[in-house]
């Protein structure tokens, strides 16, 4: 019996604790967007972003050769 006074009062801090965390997820945004992720995982990835993708070979103006003098 001396064990639920110290589970109850732990329990009750514990769960202000949890209900703190849902208000201030809730204030910061946090459930904003719910159909954003659950859209975007549909969606086909065919299009290739350029700049995710390294080129394979260099670009003529990226990388100037070595002996020659600098372009203006």
């Amino acid at each position: 019996m001396d064990v639920i006074y110290g589970l109850i009062p732990g329990m009750l801090l514990l769960g202000l604790a949890a209900v703190a965390v849902l208000f201030w997820a809730a204030r910061s945004g946090q459930f904003d967007d719910f159909e954003g992720d659950a859209r975007r995982i549909l969606l086909d990835e065919d299009e290739v972003d350029p700049r995710r993708v390294p080129d394979a070979e260099p670009d003529q103006d990226s990388e100037p050769d070595r002996g020659a003098a600098p372009r203006r």
